[in-house]
């Protein structure tokens, strides 16, 4: 019908709230976003978006170690909640890698968290700010799991204090002072942590936060790593039915096929078992840097078939290996090599094929 519109559809991430512009007073964007893979790989944080008091016990398949979560009176810690500690950690890798001493105590601005992790800067954000830190210190833990080669079993909490240094009269805190739990800070000293997408901040949904975690402490770089829904349940500290739990990976994946939202990694379920494999452009961050040839000084790099034969639908009529060789010659007389290699051969073939037309060899 003329002159109809229709709604866009809507993404699964959250908006990115503020440019890039805003990160300048902010250290957490020289350094990259990290969590302790203890509680990446236990759960520790609730997924309920409600206050949740109830007590949750976890142990390890093996039996020798277990994690019991005891909240106060306004609940649980949340999911949403670990952003702050995400925060803190990422601040002193940062100081440690720069050769800085640092301490359990860490002081910064409310207003360069709330951008970093990207939260409101409104009223809002600051009172869901406060919120989390009373839930972060009032959520109780007993473990005998180890960070940093220290064992631990008498109770804790994830941060040891806050303080609000400054605040203005609207209520907005300012300056901030956290005390970082001895657990936490072991699991810094020891190294004992994982680097995090920022796209993670983006992700709307606990579970979704949940599994990106889980890929990241279990799957890693391998070529995949499956899970069983029962025991993806339990690790994901979900307390929903089997029934709805099946409904929400479900739902999660079918999003991430759709809008390939998720970062890094790529979830698929079939049937009760969940697949989880890296995504291209996650794997390229790790990956060696590429060789050159000793007597043409080409870049020597793969490119995967997939991309081989998509570069015959970009050039049509060209040989695809003489594309290849064209490109790598080229690459190697760039100062660095491509960070996408595929993507970077494809828009070479486009180039090509744009300048030089369908008189292939």
């Amino acid at each position: 019908m003329v002159g109809e519109t229709t709604k866009p559809e809507r993404t699964p991430l959250l908006p990115l709230r503020h440019e890039q512009g805003d990160f300048f007073v902010c250290d957490i964007f020289d350094a990259a976003p990290k969590g302790d893979m203890a509680s990446m790989a236990h759960p520790i944080f609730t997924l309920s978006t409600k206050p949740d008091t109830k007590k949750r016990r976890y142990e390890a398949p093996d039996g020798e170690s277990y994690v019991e979560i005891r909240p106060n009176m306004i609940g649980l810690a949340t999911m949403h909640d670990r952003d702050v500690l995400i925060y803190c950690i990422s601040q002193v890798m940062a100081a440690l890698k720069d050769g800085k001493q640092v301490h359990r105590t860490l002081r910064f601005k409310a207003f360069d968290l709330l951008v970093a992790t990207n939260r409101p800067t409104a009223g809002t954000g600051y009172t869901g700010l406060k919120a989390a830190l009373e839930r972060l210190q009032g959520t109780q833990i007993e473990t005998n799991i180890t960070t940093g080669g220290v064992e631990q079993i008498d109770g804790f909490s994830l941060i040891d204090r806050y303080r609000i240094v400054r605040e203005t009269r609207d209520g907005r805190m300012l300056d901030l002072e956290v005390t970082l739990s001895d657990w936490t800070f072991n699991a810094i000293a020891g190294n004992d942590v994982l680097t995090l997408n920022r796209r993670y901040f983006q992700l709307r949904k606990p579970l979704e936060r949940r599994l990106y975690e889980l890929a990241r402490k279990h799957c890693g770089t391998q070529p995949e790593w499956k899970c069983g829904l029962e025991k993806l349940k339990a690790r994901s500290g979900s307390t929903s039915s089997e029934k709805e739990f099946r409904r929400l990976v479900r739902a999660i994946c079918k999003a991430d096929e759709e809008h390939d939202h998720m970062p890094d990694y790529a979830f698929r379920l079939m049937g009760d078992v969940l697949t989880v494999t890296p995504k291209r452009s996650f794997l390229d961050q790790y990956a060696p840097p590429p060789k050159q040839d000793s007597l043409s000084g080409a870049y020597i790099i793969p490119l995967s078939p997939e991309t081989l034969e998509r570069a015959r639908e970009v050039a049509p009529t060209w040989d695809v290996s003489v594309l290849a060789d064209e490109w790598r010659s080229y690459a190697a007389r760039q100062k660095e090599p491509p960070k996408n290699p595929d993507r970077a051969f494809l828009g070479f073939c486009r180039s090509w094929f744009e300048k030089r037309g369908r008189n292939g060899y």
